[in-house]
């Protein structure tokens, strides 16, 4: 298989799982693992780099509300604190990805077990809090109290273990702590932008070195494929858990999870 081809599939992986609550992360690497589409490290630089792809969709679907947000965020005090309360959110992440980063990739995403495990348990926490009859008091994500968005931000760590879901862990978070399924996924959306982002700056700065015209053109390829599958799914996927909640993306990581499991006892 072509590496254009192989960044091709990626991309779609990575474009359709990045805002759902299925770890995109954990789909890209049982990919490589079992389908063979891309090992060693450039591919696990390929899979970080290409994010910044579906985060531009998020900047050109919310580009109105975001470009609203930075006008008034030095005049206007809501505008002024959602920004706070992202950086409040991403700051936790920050944290631990300083002092744990490098350990959790070396030991932990090359190990399949705990990628399904954590697919598996996800989905069982995202179903269990999806029939919760919360009596959600919070619809607008800019508007969640700076509290609240902490402790997203707290949660949204568990997500750096593959497997969890980035997009999960702050939606599960959010819809416990008050808000409605709809600003749950917005919120998860939005916190995704600093979170992406800095991934991405510190991935590529680590690998610059390493990188020459053919990776750059491979990772160009995956860029767009997720940039364009990203805004397919993220406006589906608001419409779609607004009415039915998020039973399907639950029992989808249940079953990708044991699948996943039983190729592994199978020696695969």
């Amino acid at each position: 298989m072509s590496d254009a081809l192989r960044a091709v599939i990626l991309g779609i992986i990575e474009g359709v799982t990045e805002f759902l609550p299925v770890s995109s992360t954990g789909h890209l690497l049982l990919a490589e693992r079992f389908f063979h589409l891309g090992e060693g490290s450039f591919w696990n630089s390929f899979t970080v780099l290409i994010q910044l792809g579906a985060i531009l969709a998020i900047l050109a679907i919310y580009f109105s509300k975001l470009w609203q947000v930075a006008l008034g965020m030095f005049t206007n005090a809501d505008d002024r604190r959602f920004v706070i309360g992202v950086l409040v959110a991403f700051l936790p992440a920050v944290v631990i990805g300083l002092i744990a980063g490098k350990y959790i990739k070396e030991f932990l995403f090359g190990n399949m077990w705990v990628i399904c495990f954590s697919l598996i348990v996800g989905g069982a926490i995202l179903l269990w809090v999806d029939e919760l009859d919360h009596k959600p008091h919070e619809h607008d994500a800019t508007k969640f109290p700076l509290l609240t968005y902490l402790w997203i931000g707290i949660a949204q760590c568990l997500a750096m273990i593959p497997g969890v879901s980035r997009s999960g862990a702050s939606i599960v978070a959010a819809m416990l702590l008050g808000a409605d399924k709809r600003a749950a996924a917005e919120f998860s959306f939005f916190l995704a932008i600093p979170t992406m982002v800095g991934a991405f700056a510190y991935d590529f700065y680590k690998n610059r070195a390493e990188m020459n015209a053919d990776h750059i053109g491979i990772v160009a390829i995956g860029f767009v494929v997720s940039f364009v599958t990203a805004i397919i799914v993220v406006k589906t996927f608001l419409a779609y858990v607004t009415r039915n909640g998020f039973k399907l993306f639950a029992w989808w990581r249940v079953v990708v999870g044991t699948l996943g499991l039983v190729a592994l006892a199978l020696g695969r």
